[in-house]
């Protein structure tokens, strides 16, 4: 592993730590929402960095996802969880969009199931990375 991609995975692990401390004990969860999508665009963005595929800095899971080539059938399964984290990168950070602790479970449950997959295919442990 590099260390560019070391970076991105700090980054993603302190953005997953996040997300559950604030699903938890949160009466706003737009926040909790907002760390399940940055935790995932950050790993996604550390996969592609691992395949040597360029990426420009937008925060789309479903167009990041685009990006692989060869396809890996295994994050193509999860171009839906892709496409619902995918709206709480920006809008739910503005005052017209709020997220209900509904949102914020269904978040955290597309997150988790990201996550372990994209650890997985980065060859590493869940378990190295979470507290």
């Amino acid at each position: 592993m590099t260390e560019e991609i070391a970076k991105w995975l700090k980054k993603a692990n302190g953005d997953y730590l996040s997300m559950k401390k604030l699903v938890r004990s949160s009466e706003t969860y737009d926040n909790a929402c907002f760390h399940a999508q940055q935790c995932i665009e950050k790993l996604l963005k550390a996969y592609l960095l691992g395949k040597g595929i360029d990426f420009p800095f937008f925060h789309d899971l479903t167009r990041l996802s685009d990006l692989i080539d060869p396809k890996n059938p295994r994050l193509e399964a999860l171009w839906k969880d892709f496409e619902l984290l995918s709206q709480y990168a920006v809008g739910i950070r503005y005052p017209d969009d709020s997220a209900t602790k509904e949102d914020a479970r269904d978040a955290m449950k597309s997150c988790q199931k990201c996550r372990e997959i994209l650890l997985e295919e980065l060859g590493l442990q869940q378990n190295l990375f979470s507290a």
